[in-house]
């Protein structure tokens, strides 16, 4: 059976509509990746001491992601401590 393509889903509101109106077994997801928000405000601060080579190298990885340094720092720190949780 040929599988159906995704419609253009321009809002949230269009995208939960389409997911309660359609199973989704029907459709092409392959070219889908997971993505992660984050949602949880955050109001605790932490300040460490780093040896610069560690710091640099923390940027650059960082960097190669593309996302920011302390974004990149919470989500190491995120996957350490969350179970199965895939590393990078």
């Amino acid at each position: 059976m040929k599988r159906k393509t995704i419609p253009p889903l321009k809002t949230d509101r269009e995208a939960e509509e389409f997911v309660a109106n359609e199973s989704l077994e029907h459709f092409d997801l392959s070219g889908f990746k997971p993505v992660r928000f984050e949602y949880e405000s955050k109001s605790a601060k932490i300040n460490m001491r780093l040896p610069e080579s560690l710091l640099l190298a923390v940027k650059e990885r960082a960097a190669a992601l593309g996302m920011p340094y302390q974004r990149f720092i919470r989500d190491v720190l995120e996957r350490a401590v969350t179970p199965g949780a895939p590393t990078r």
